[in-house]
């Protein structure tokens, strides 16, 4: 049982793991899988890096739906989640080491398939700490310092990326950074009295909670077709002989992209819990598929730096928004489970978009052409778009008050 002399939760402290799996999917999942799939898969690399993409993701999900009914059911009965996060990022530093080590195509698969595991055996109870740890007036709070968070070890993950490249040194880090991460926020756990789980009713599949999750299908689909074909974009950017490599250039720009997100996320905490969220939600949606546009349609490195910016903002906006809607609008006694029933709307478009993007591609003959990556970002922007339109099928009754 956790102390009855428990302090008051933190959001910056509960948020912690969050930097932590953060900072190793700013690596693996914005250079490092698709630096990997380059050195791995030659001439094949973008259908290959499809393949991989997609088994990590199917993992994924087949983890979060099996461990959050999990610790639902414990939680119901007095326990915590922390064994989960500590289970989890254990493995997970085992599989980044073997991730970066891996010698062609089988293993890499294999090494990225557990990593998805490992992570997602954390990562689908911890999506509950919000409403487990906080009031749902500070959800907004709880909402902001995860998308600060996320910004923040997205950059460092980035950084490290860019600077170490895919060297087996990169992977003891990022193991080590997520293993502290992970230690501060359960070690913060240990001093709270969890709120019980109240008794709710059962999940209704309404055309609400239909839309909601159309609405998030598309945005994460736009936002993983970005994040999956930015290296390859960059690299068609670069002149023959520039000073930068593509690891490195991709790794300024997911770094600028997941810093300037921070600032977005803690412009919107505030009014994610005041104003209607939908207009929250389709400010941050409507600067990232604006700034996609900007850089399908340009050709000048010059637009490149403020694109990303815009786009950095936009995200920021989105995911504070996201997370505070779905702590207010899921039942609380099953919020795990149903938390990964809605996190599909992540989890499926992470392993649709290199699909969706593949088959685009090789319908309009340019899968091997330098143009492909230009056309894969209009194409999220285009997905994220018609997310941030879809949201308005909402009621206003969804605010965040």
């Amino acid at each position: 049982m956790l102390s009855s002399t428990a302090k008051s939760a933190s959001p910056a402290r509960i948020a912690a793991l969050w930097f932590g799996i953060q900072l190793v999917w700013g690596a693996v999942l914005g250079i490092s899988l698709q630096a990997r799939c380059a050195q791995l898969g030659g001439l094949s690399s973008l259908a290959i890096f499809g393949a991989v993409s997609t088994s990590g993701a199917c993992a994924a999900a087949i983890a979060q739906l099996i461990v959050g009914p999990i610790s639902d059911r414990l939680r119901r009965r007095g326990g915590t989640r922390a064994a989960f996060y500590a289970v989890g990022t254990a493995a997970a530093a085992f599989a980044l080491v073997a991730f970066y080590l891996a010698r062609d195509i089988p293993e890499l698969v294999a090494a990225f398939v557990a990593l998805q595991l490992a992570m997602n055996i954390a990562i689908g109870p911890y999506q509950a700490i919000v409403p487990d740890t906080l009031a749902p007036r500070r959800y907004g709070a709880g909402a902001g310092w995860l998308a600060a968070m996320a910004g923040a070890g997205n950059a460092l993950g980035a950084v490290l990326a860019a600077l170490l490249g895919t060297t087996p040194l990169l992977g003891l880090i990022l193991a080590a950074g997520l293993i502290a991460a992970a230690a501060v926020t359960l070690a913060h756990l240990r001093t709270l009295e969890l709120k019980p789980l109240e008794p709710s009713s059962p999940v209704v599949l309404s055309r609400r909670l239909v839309d909601l999750f159309i609405s998030r299908a598309f945005v994460y689909l736009g936002f993983y077709t970005m994040l999956d074909y930015l290296y390859f974009f960059v690299a068609s950017l670069l002149p023959a002989h520039a000073s930068l490599d593509a690891t490195r250039a991709s790794g300024l720009c997911i770094l600028a992209f997941t810093l300037v997100s921070a600032i977005g996320a803690g412009v919107a905490a505030a009014p994610a819990d005041r104003i209607d969220e939908r207009v929250v939600v389709s400010t941050g949606g409507g600067c990232l598929a604006g700034a996609l546009a900007i850089l399908g349609t340009g050709h000048a490195l010059g637009t490149l730096a403020a694109a990303i910016a815009l786009a950095g903002i936009g995200w920021g906006i989105f995911l504070c928004a996201d997370w505070a809607f779905a702590c207010r609008l899921l039942p609380p006694r099953a919020i795990a489970t149903v938390m990964a029933l809605w996190n599909l709307a992540i989890v499926g478009p992470q392993i649709l978009a290199p699909v969706v993007a593949t088959l685009l591609l090789s319908r309009l003959g340019t899968l091997r052409a330098v143009v492909g990556p230009r056309e894969a970002l209009l194409l999220a922007g285009a997905e994220i778009l018609i997310g941030t339109l879809w949201i308005w099928r909402l009621p206003l009754v969804l605010r965040g008050k």
